[in-house]
């Protein structure tokens, strides 16, 4: 079962402090911890998170992706603290899959808040890990620092764990924290567009189609990024389906609402296009389902 908000953060950030007590107290840290072997979880994680390599079932796959978090839960305490690109990764791939769990499987908004809060705690404690990141926030601040980050990954999964933890902070959001968002998706998008099928401009795009009022834009700007999305990845379904709903159907235009919903129920009949990105795809062909229009 998913930690608590509290356990999740003390696991997270315990790994940071309790291998750098044990490099102060012995001069090394070894690979092991007791009996456990840190490659053995972190393939075991990996294995768990695999979607591509068995027939994909969304709803299946909770257990596996909540099996695959508490892996990775063990496992980052016991990451040496010179490795600092396997922390790196650990960290990412506990943001990416809080994220997910929260996204594709929690209804409670307790659990979603906690929940995504851990994400974004574990993206920040990987950008934490960036010398230009630590170095730019000490000197120029912390809105500085995510714009000189350096690793695509680690800035895309804090922005969108930010901005969905904002959807229950409201005073944090209008006080800075929307700008925090924007930031991070820019700098993504500068680090790799490429990411996730076009990732850095599909959340850019769906950010300025809601929250464009709130940071001295269009929601018009919003278009560039969809289209720039589709094009990067057209077999990533939630391009089309985040178009439809957070442009497309708020300023009304009913034919580019209809082009795109019936772009992705036509896709779904398309194993090798669904199977390309499962998770998502599956979770965005049931969206495009609830959103046609009757």
């Amino acid at each position: 079962m998913l930690a608590t908000r509290r356990t999740i953060r003390k696991q997270v950030y315990a790994g940071l402090i309790a291998v750098s007590w044990t490099l102060a107290a012995f001069g090394s840290v070894p690979c092991h911890a007791e009996d456990t072997d840190v490659a053995a979880l972190l393939a075991d994680a990996g294995l768990a998170y695999d979607r591509w390599s068995e027939p994909f079932d969304l709803a299946s796959y909770e257990a596996s992706l909540r099996h695959a978090i508490d892996v990775w839960e063990e496992a980052l305490p016991l990451i040496a603290t010179d490795d600092v690109a396997t922390r790196v990764e650990v960290l990412n791939r506990l943001s990416q899959a809080y994220f997910e769990l929260a996204t594709g499987y929690l209804d409670d908004s307790s659990s979603k808040e906690a929940t995504f809060e851990a994400g974004k705690d574990a993206a920040l404690a990987a950008l934490e890990l960036d010398p230009a990141f630590a170095e730019t926030r000490e000197r120029d601040g912390f809105r500085a620092a995510l714009r000189a980050a350096t690793d695509a990954a680690s800035i895309f999964w804090y922005g969108n764990n930010l901005g969905q933890w904002l959807d229950f902070h409201r005073f944090t959001a209008f006080f800075g924290g929307v700008r925090d968002v924007q930031a991070s998706f820019e700098r993504a998008i500068e680090l790799d567009e490429t990411y996730e099928g076009g990732g850095p401009h599909r959340a850019l795009g769906a950010f300025l189609a809601q929250a464009y009022f709130l940071v001295g834009r269009s929601r018009a700007d919003a278009v560039a990024h969809f289209e720039r999305s589709i094009e990067l990845d057209p077999n990533y379904l939630e391009n089309r389906v985040n178009y439809a709903a957070y442009y497309a159907r708020p300023v009304g235009d009913d034919a580019l609402f209809d082009t795109l919903i019936a772009t992705v129920l036509e896709a779904a009949e398309d194993p090798d296009v669904v199977a390309a990105h499962p998770f998502y795809n599956e979770l965005a062909i049931n969206r495009a389902r609830s959103l046609t229009r009757p």
